[in-house]
């Protein structure tokens, strides 16, 4: 028997059962292909983390003793499609069987099942050895409940895992620390340097160029600083808990002009692409705790294994229990493109400027820029979900969709009337400033409620609210606010709308 082995650019998993063995009755199949960069628009520093993480990964394999056949984006003979690809080879080399990992997009699961039913030969289907949970975990654990609460999923997996726990209780006596990783950074906390693994990928820049990859952003073709190797992610994974976990859930939540990383792990990508599981990381970081409780507080680990442990698990498991049909979903029926500024960082709207302009610099932003920043300005200017979610999915280094779209389409736009979130996650300017020390150095001020330079979260904050308000008529977590609408003087309403609509006609003038 020969068998055939596809290997997918998001499964770099070393530690795969696959590879503890060589076996030369084995072909390994990776290729950088077009049907991979075309499907959306994506952000050059995505592209190229992915294409180098995909080599190293390559070149490790064939210094293991691995045979691999490695297709670059600039091969001649390069299909650019997996189809295609995957019948040359079983053709070429006689091969008997055909395995792949589980992808986590439907729209590869899909095609992979068709190709199986094309190819004329066996196939199987393996795990990738990657998730805490398998695809329908979740859907399991809800089964018969009316509500998917992500806080008694996570308490199900800090017990079946034994993470935090003493007996069958939480560490310290509580389970969610979130209260305590809300503070607003002043500077009152150096921000260690953030750690980089500078590359020239110049070479591998033009490559994509030349082989017509339209991408968007910004890339230093002589100082790239993602890690795309796993002994370098290993290094990122080390300096976090050294140097950023200190102070990680006490800043979790915050913004700030100086500082894009603050404390932020950065390592999304790393696990994203399966160089890093997310097992590793938490043992990893609660190890480091128990080893440093003297400096470490239990907040700052719990909001880390919250974010792993329970909200990464909770949304793939979203992902498969409601796809193919939660991609279509537009329950508040949002109609608006998205305007210029999304592909510029061009606004006078400073929280915008700077959480656009990161994005497209970084191919990053934290969770708080996506969701009450970026995702909040698209929500409240009712823009069409398809729109929000390509953009997403394109411009983050670390987006792949089973976790773009539920925290997108999902959390940050509702548009799923509520599967994933209790309420839509939209405010005013005072959050912001809450949170933030964007508003210290805008263009408008966010205290004033009316005029040319009131910030234009404020009106649109309310207008929202009115033009959605018999979507939540039964959402006892909008009550209050409702109730604060329905007192509103009608004049005070009318002028909010009236600035409102000018913003959404015309948001690049504002």
């Amino acid at each position: 028997m020969k068998v055939l082995r596809l290997i997918l650019g998001d499964q770099l998993n070393l530690q795969h059962s696959w590879f503890q063995q060589k076996d030369n009755t084995v072909y390994y199949l990776m290729a950088e292909v077009r049907q991979e960069t075309d499907y959306v628009r994506h952000h050059i520093q995505k592209v190229a983390a992915f294409f180098l993480a995909m080599q190293n990964f390559a070149e490790n394999l064939q210094q293991n003793g691995h045979q691999v056949r490695y297709y670059k984006i600039s091969d001649k003979d390069n299909l650019h499609d997996f189809e295609t690809l995957i019948q040359r080879e079983i053709a070429t080399h006689g091969i008997t069987h055909f395995e792949y990992q589980l992808p986590d997009e439907y729209r590869l699961d899909e095609q992979l099942k068709r190709i199986c039913q094309t190819i004329g030969i066996s196939s199987t289907a393996c795990d990738t050895e990657h998730f805490y949970t398998d695809r329908t975990e979740l859907n399991r654990f809800f089964q018969g409940k009316k509500q998917l609460l992500m806080e008694s999923f996570y308490r199900m997996m800090r017990k079946k895992h034994r993470v935090l726990m003493v007996g069958e209780q939480p560490l310290g006596n509580q389970w969610n620390f979130d209260h305590d990783n809300r503070k607003k950074y002043k500077g009152e906390v150096p921000v260690p340097k953030a750690k980089t693994f500078s590359k020239k990928v110049a070479e591998l820049v033009a490559e994509i160029e030349n082989a017509g990859v339209i991408t968007f952003g910004h890339i230093d073709p002589d100082d790239f600083g993602w890690p795309t190797s796993r002994a370098e992610c290993l290094e990122q994974l080390q300096y976090f808990c050294h140097e950023l976990l200190p102070h990680f859930g006490t800043y979790e939540d915050a913004m700030h002009t100086a500082e894009p990383h603050l404390f932020h792990s950065r390592l999304s990508f790393a696990m994203n692409s399966k160089m890093l599981s997310p097992r590793e990381v938490i043992d990893a970081v609660v190890q480091h705790f128990y080893q440093n409780q003297e400096t470490i507080t239990l907040a700052q680990v719990e909001g880390f294994v919250r974010q792993i442990l329970g909200w990464r698990e909770f949304v793939r498991g979203i992902y498969w229990k409601e796809m193919p049909q939660y991609a279509q979903m537009n329950a508040l029926e949002n109609p608006e493109p998205l305007p210029e500024m999304y592909w510029t960082g061009e606004t006078k709207m400073n929280c915008m400027h700077h959480a656009l302009r990161q994005s497209l610099n970084d191919a990053y932003a934290h969770h708080i820029q996506r969701l009450m920043i970026i995702g909040n300005f698209s929500l409240l200017t009712q823009r069409h979900p398809d729109a929000v979610d390509a953009w997403y999915l394109g411009v983050y280094i670390d987006a792949i969709e089973w976790v773009e779209l539920p925290n997108t389409r999902g959390m940050s736009q509702y548009a799923d009337g509520g599967i994933l979130a209790t309420k839509p996650y939209v405010s005013s300017g005072s959050y912001i400033q809450k949170m933030s020390n964007y508003c210290d150095s805008c263009h408008y001020k966010v205290k004033d409620k009316f005029g040319d330079n009131a910030c234009p979260f404020n009106s649109l904050y309310w207008n929202f609210l009115d033009d959605k308000k018999s979507h939540f008529q039964n959402n006892q977590r909008m009550a209050m606010m409702l109730r604060l609408l329905q007192k509103m003087k009608p004049e005070e309403l009318f002028r909010h709308k009236q600035r409102a609509a000018q913003i959404i006609e015309n948001p690049d003038a504002f």
